[in-house]
């Protein structure tokens, strides 16, 4: 239980910049948990999409592997590849926090920010390259996002 239930509902903590009420929920504690569950953290679509088409060119890759597991990686090359949801990576082109339970949200969120720096820091210091796709990149134009990974790692091998 959390030792903020008992906060005045004025309090500017709970408050979103618009003034609403940031703990609102539509749904129940329950179907919210449920609906959360189902969101993949690794293999989603457009890592899978990423993927099939690096391996149906030719490359060979490890997923999920070594420090900050990234979605691809090129252990030979040093090269990193990650595939960053707009949502979950705070994309400055597509930022948007939810309405509801803001302060959880953009904490959350700058967490997730602040890790990805540190893992970025981290693999440059020992050597690697780092290449970051953002989900829209991916929806824009797959086929240049995959021209520019083919063209990163053929460079680094």
């Amino acid at each position: 239980m959390s030792i903020l239930v008992n906060w005045p509902r004025n309090c500017s903590f709970y408050r979103s910049e618009s003034g609403s009420d940031s703990r609102v929920d539509k749904l129940s504690r329950e179907k919210r948990s449920r609906l959360m569950s189902k969101i993949r953290s690794r293999d989603t679509k457009l890592e899978l999409a990423v993927r099939r088409a690096l391996w149906s060119n030719g490359f060979r890759y490890r997923t999920h592997y070594g420090y900050g597991k990234a979605d691809l990686v090129f252990p030979k090359a040093k090269m990193a590849i990650f595939v960053d949801s707009c949502f979950w990576h705070a994309c400055p082109r597509h930022r948007e926090i939810p309405k509801t339970n803001v302060l959880f949200w953009r904490t959350k969120l700058e967490r997730n920010r602040e890790r990805d720096r540190l893992v970025d820091q981290t693999l440059k210091k020992n050597g690697w390259q780092i290449v970051r796709i953002w989900e829209h990149e991916l929806v824009e134009d797959f086929d240049r996002s995959i021209r520019r990974i083919v063209r990163l790692v053929s460079r680094a091998r």
